[in-house]
């Protein structure tokens, strides 16, 4: 079996690839808050807060592919499992079954706060580690940070 191999010293390798991973674990994590609330809104802002969902849903998505890529090219190999982001996934999601809308509201404003949290503590402990992976994160907290807002507009 060929291994990857990392361009970046090792002790980068591991800085870096441990935002990576965690990074990828809160991506998909979001993506999957993001669906479920998706499919159970209900209230008079549903249409407008199930559209603005998806976009959640899309960005975590995306981002995740291109975090798991750059993960491979380091050599590191990514692990978006089911049983890891399961065991891995801190952030906070909707209840179970239907949810108001102005519930999910709350509940992807502190998602999204709290993957943007350690987004920051990730873009930090890359610095020196990696540049390129500290300038995919901050483009992934830029994303989230405007997706946050747009939840938090909708407070009322």
């Amino acid at each position: 079996m060929t291994v990857v191999k990392s361009t970046i010293p090792e002790p980068a390798r591991q800085i870096t690839g441990d935002a990576l991973q965690s990074t990828l674990v809160d991506l998909l994590g979001l993506s999957l808050i993001g669906k479920q609330a998706h499919w159970n809104i209900v209230g008079p802002r549903f249409r407008s807060i199930h559209l603005q969902l998806d976009e959640v849903v899309t960005a975590a998505r995306d981002f995740s592919d291109t975090v798991a890529e750059r993960a491979a090219a380091l050599g590191v190999p990514p692990d978006g499992r089911p049983e890891t982001i399961a065991s891995a996934f801190t952030l906070p999601g909707p209840k179970d079954g239907w949810v108001q809308d102005k519930e999910v509201v709350e509940v992807m404003v502190e998602a999204l706060e709290g993957a943007i949290g350690r987004l920051r503590e990730r873009i930090e402990a890359t610095e020196k580690a990696d540049r390129v992976t500290q300038d995919l994160l901050i483009t992934i907290t830029a994303e989230l940070e405007k997706q946050r807002w747009m939840f938090a507009a909708e407070k009322v």
